[in-house]
């Protein structure tokens, strides 16, 4: 795939309201396009040296193809592209799907490298203290003093928290051994922009490069089987290992590097240790059999012996460059009485600290410590440290002795960092939650009560139960905070949460033994979300609720699903509800003098509530956020927010920055006056949107017309998660269908529907467009709603999504959505004033234009494999081939559009 050059198709005349491919290649950045054209030219060499006679040739016939297509408006060039496809021999098929994939995952590492040359740059324009962004950390905590005061605004900064959990949705379409290559091409091709580097080691790149694109076009794309839940637990202690690890500390120094400017290390830090990193992997078992107690002790196992072998290498670094001499920096009288507490637990290991370091007390002590990580790690209870807390408070002696020594600097460079990384990730690295639904507990009771009175056990419940005793070792061995949230899907009264706290009592003989629990409704349904604060007035009579409530100081959370409010409802209702819910929470919350987390339960797909977190936080109702965001993080979003360590520290501050930001008056002041000025308008829109999606969803017939115009069975055959595409096997009801594969499957047939569908006849149904416009311009809930499915929007293409569409023969159902996307798309462009999606986005719209054609490629090979699966005249030995090659295109298409589930 050699870099494009104009074709006349390319620079003929555009089609009202586009610009020509040329156009949008010449306004990417122009390294950017260097290194996609770099890195697709060796692509197109490994394929012309792999052997396969005129597997070049075919992938760019149909690149051109599809490529010129977009400027032909009679269509005749796409068909062209499809009989091309058509031709190819099902292994030709396979190998130029692959051939597209590869590309992609070449050129979305090609973006994100121009992410951080880009955020270099920035740096490097200004001094360090004018280097404060908008949407920094700094310019919020200087906008938040002007109003509330200096003094508020630093105790609002000590409250800040931002809580991401990384889930085990099966959104992550790569195999790991295809992003562990990728992320080796990224290092090689990172190096091409040191410009120390001569002509001699660009050579050697280059051959470096070719080798690693070589290795992985020829790594299988699909895996042989699903991972189990320990695979995904090990997945995430990769990134543990490569970003969160080092850039946690990271964005709290240059929070404090900003915030303190030059007295940044000599004084106490103003920035505190503000992340916690929760995860529901191997603890969700909502419908996951495979997740088990067993599965969920060897999780917090692995994450533990991980998190204390890096404070333990972390302990030892910084230790060993204590090297400050006691004449110089005399210990402090309770440094000496830690000393000799350590000595008391182990003559041996104060003895080998003081072999190493004579004269040396604070680097003595500091080993010493670092000898009781590891026998932590190992379990040695004579000298392992029980709490997490204990350690801190070693620390603590160590760098109040540093600063009455007058050694500020040693006491808040490193030792700092090993401090904030211990506040952080405890003993347990993430704070794991526990997940199952509300039925499961209702019919566990029933089992209880009675073993003859329940027929089929959604789960076995002798498993329910030895969940529980599963979190109380947890609890025992590292901490409380190593596992207490209980998360109950699907709750809809009072009782769904008081069952969670029976049977742990149950599970234990008795609440004496059971494990300290905070137990959290989860609101997904529509209903639901509107009858939270009914709910939730319920469960505070609840007598563990109190007394949690007071242990506490009276602090509780709440989850609020995205998806499936959105499965049940559409984009457009589904925002309004959460919005609402949340005022009406935040109201209880208040009201009962209580200390609320809501936590999002967002997804990486739009029609799942994704889209810029930074955006969407600055956008809720006031109290809402209170400095505390906590967020759900899965699937290809983990990857592209923190797989990169210079993207995933961006991301963190501009999440700090808008949490910080949200509590600032004017931004309160702004959203509720925004909110009741649009209330009516909202009220209108969320009725017509909401009927014009049921209208769709609940047609008769609709179920199996959907899983016919997308490839929704066979997302449940991709081996991506452990986790089982459906709650059910029918296809019947859409109601045992995860939200996941719902939003992933439409994305793939192009149509992106969930993400927009019902907006246009909102909109239409309103008719005022300076009215709309006002809004885009002063309501951000409105404007972040806009923005969201105008990016959908974008990557939805008409002309295939016509072709997904008519595999179903519905002539009326397709006429609607059809009907619909136009008229989205239509008010979309009026409201933004813009005459094609994204213009206002350059960079972003170019880039999405650029991609389209490629991904068009993969969609006319996926819809060659769907018609001849969808045809009906496979017999059982002639499966494989069409739905290998679906497979396939399932991976690429996820990779070209930048998005799963």
């Amino acid at each position: 795939m050699p870099q494009e050059t104009p074709s006349a198709a390319q620079t003929s005349s555009p089609a009202t309201g586009s610009i020509t491919r040329v156009q949008a290649t010449h306004e990417v950045p122009e390294a950017m396009r260097r290194d996609v054209g770099l890195l697709g030219g060796l692509l197109g060499q490994v394929l012309k040296e792999y052997g396969s006679e005129g597997l070049l040739d075919d992938v760019e016939a149909l690149r051109e193809l599809t490529i010129a297509a977009l400027e032909d408006t009679s269509g005749e060039t796409l068909v062209r592209a499809e009989e091309l496809v058509s031709s190819f021999s099902a292994e030709r098929a396979k190998e130029v799907a692959r051939a597209f994939t590869s590309y992609f995952l070449l050129a979305n590492l090609a973006e994100e490298q121009h992410r951080v040359r880009t955020l270099r740059t920035r740096d490097g324009e200004l001094p360090l203290a004018q280097q404060q962004p908008t949407d920094s950390v700094a310019a919020a905590f200087t906008h938040l003093a002007q109003e509330v005061g200096e003094r508020e605004a630093e105790r609002r900064l000590k409250e800040l928290r931002f809580h991401p959990v990384l889930t085990a949705h099966p959104t992550e379409a790569r195999r790991n051994a295809i992003t562990a290559s990728v992320r080796r091409i990224g290092a090689l091709l990172e190096v091409r922009d040191d410009p120390r580097v001569g002509p001699t080691e660009l050579a050697k790149n280059r051959r470096e490069l070719l080798e690693e694109i070589d290795n992985m076009w020829r790594t299988a794309q699909l895996r042989v089987s699903s991972p189990s839940p320990l695979d995904e637990v090990r997945t995430a202690l990769g990134i543990f290992d490569s970003s969160f690890s080092s850039v946690f500390t990271q964005a709290y120094r240059r929070m404090d590097d900003w915030l303190q400017g030059e007295a940044s290390g000599a004084q106490a830090p103003k920035a505190p240790a503000f992340i916690r990193l929760g995860s529901w992997i191997a603890g969700d078992r909502d419908g996951n059999p495979n997740v088990t107690a067993t599965i969920t002790r060897k999780a917090v196992a692995q994450a533990a012996d991980r998190v204390l072998a890096d404070l333990e290498e972390r302990s030892r670094r910084t230790g060993m460059s204590l090297t400050l001499d006691d004449r110089y920096t005399p210990p402090s009288p309770k440094l000496e009485a830690l000393w000799n507490r350590l000595r008391q637990l182990s003559e041996e290991l104060t003895e080998q600290a003081a072999q190493h370091s004579p004269g040396e007390p604070h680097r003595q002590v500091l080993l010493a410590i670092t000898g009781r990580i590891q026998a932590t790690r190992e379990r040695n209870a004579d000298l392992a440290y029980a709490v997490p807390e204990e350690l801190i408070t070693d620390l603590r002696v160590v760098q109040d002795s540093l600063v009455e020594a007058g050694a500020k600097r040693a006491a808040y460079g490193d030792l700092q960092e090993l401090i904030w990384q211990v506040q952080t990730f405890g003993f347990h690295l993430a704070e794991l939650e526990v997940r199952q639904h509300s039925k499961v507990h209702a019919q566990t009771l029933a089992w209880l009560e009675d073993p003859a009175s329940v027929e089929k056990m959604a789960v076995p419940g002798e498993e329910v139960l030895e969940t529980f005793r599963a979190i109380a070792s947890v609890q025992q061995r590292y901490g409380v905070d190593a596992a207490r949230r209980y998360i109950v899907s699907f709750t809809q009264s009072a009782q769904n949460l008081a069952d969670v706290y029976t049977l742990a009592e149950k599970a234990l003989g008795g609440p004496e033994n059971a494990p300290v629990l905070d137990v959290i409704p989860l609101f997904e349904t529509y209903e639901d979300l509107r009858n939270a604060p009914q709910i939730l007035e319920e469960m505070l009579t609840h007598p563990a609720v109190q007394a949690r409530l007071e242990q506490t100081g009276r602090r509780m959370e709440v989850m609020l699903g995205y998806s499936d409010s959105a499965k049940d409802v559409g984009p457009v209702s589904a925002t309004l509800a959460l919005y609402e819910a949340q005022e009406k929470i935040s109201a209880w919350g208040i009201k009962h003098e209580i200390t609320l987390t809501q936590f999002h339960g967002r997804g990486g797909a739009l029609g799942r509530g994704g889209g810029p977190a930074n955006r969407a936080i600055l956008a809720q109702p006031p109290h809402s956020v209170d400095l505390r965001f906590k967020v759900t993080e899965q699937g290809e979003v983990i990857s592209a927010r923190y797989g990169n360590p210079e993207i995933a520290l961006r991301h963190i501050e501009q999440v700090a920055a808008a949490t910080l930001m949200a509590s600032a008056p004017s931004t309160e002041r702004r959203n509720a006056e925004a909110a009741q000025r649009y209330a009516g308008l909202a009220e209108k829109m969320d009725a017509v949107s909401r009927e014009r999606f049921h209208g769709l969803v609940n047609a008769e017939g609709f179920a199996p017309w959907f899983a016919e115009v997308t490839p929704q069975d066979e997302v449940g055959l991709l081996a991506i998660g452990s986790r089982p595409a459906k709650r059910g096997l029918s296809v019947e009801s859409l109601e045992d269908l995860r939200a996941i594969p719902w939003n992933f499957a439409w994305g793939q047939a192009r149509i992106n529907l969930t993400g927009w569908y019902g907006l246009g006849s909102a909109l239409e149904s309103v008719q005022d467009l300076e009215q709309l416009r006002q809004a885009y311009a002063d309501w951000p809930l409105f404007r972040a709603l806009i923005d969201n499915i105008e990016m959908s929007l974008a990557k939805t293409d008409r002309r295939i999504a016509e072709r997904y569409l008519a595999l179903g023969d519905r002539a009326d159902l397709t006429a609607v959505v059809l009907e619909e996307f136009d008229l989205t798309s239509k008010w979309v462009l009026a409201i933004t004033d813009q005459d094609r999606l994204l213009q206002k986005h350059r960079v972003l719209g170019r880039a999405v234009q650029l991609r389209n054609p490629y991904v068009d490629a993969l969609s006319l090979i996926q819809l060659r494999a769907l018609r001849v699966l969808r045809s009906g005249k496979l017999t059982d030995d002639q499966i494989d081939d069409p739905r290998n090659l679906l497979l396939i295109t399932l991976k690429g298409v996820a990779a070209g559009l930048q998005n799963t589930g």
